[in-house]
């Protein structure tokens, strides 16, 4: 590789290889190897293995929560919808792996504690804005985000027209 790699750029790689290996393939030599440098760049950018585990975690919290929260909020009416759609329609490699994960490493389990707190506060928020009680919206959100929880953690994908039946199904669940 010619140019010069960015703590971001292991970053990327090292969510790349989670999703698609496990959380024990996140180490130095092995990703500097399919990179196609040194493991000194590995070390000119983290102090350590726990640091660069650091950031891959704060990166997933970027893109698993707050980037999605982000592109809902902008570019819908109906953001409970588009969250469904986004959120059960999304590839969840990365989400697995970070899950098993936390069944090992308390920085891990942190991280997924806390993005189970903001995704369940956001929804949570969005129901009350359609009306709902507090209470309510805290109970539905709950089963909601278990609901989520389950189908990302299932088999295989489910067809587009199964998907968007389901999917259809729960919303009419959740205005009831």
């Amino acid at each position: 590789m010619t140019e010069q790699l960015s703590a971001d750029d292991w970053t990327k790689e090292g969510l790349k290889v989670l999703a698609k290996s496990g959380f024990t393939a996140l180490k130095a030599d092995p990703l500097a190897k399919a990179m196609g440098v040194s493991r000194g760049s590995f070390y000119w950018h983290f102090a350590d293995l726990a640091a660069f585990h650091a950031a891959v975690l704060k990166r997933w919290r970027e893109i698993a929560a707050e980037q999605i929260i982000a592109d809902v909020e902008a570019a819908s009416d109906e953001p409970l919808k588009m969250l469904l759609r986004r959120s059960f329609g999304a590839r969840l490699d990365l989400e697995r792996a970070v899950r098993n994960w936390a069944a090992f490493d308390a920085a891990a389990q942190g991280a997924v504690r806390a993005i189970d707190r903001r995704r369940l506060d956001y929804i949570e928020e969005l129901l009350g804005k359609r009306g709902l009680t507090p209470a309510t919206a805290e109970a539905r959100a709950q089963i909601l985000y278990w609901t989520f929880l389950g189908f990302a953690l299932s088999g295989p994908p489910v067809p587009a027209a199964r998907l968007q039946a389901l999917l259809d199904e729960l919303l009419g669940m959740l205005a009831a």
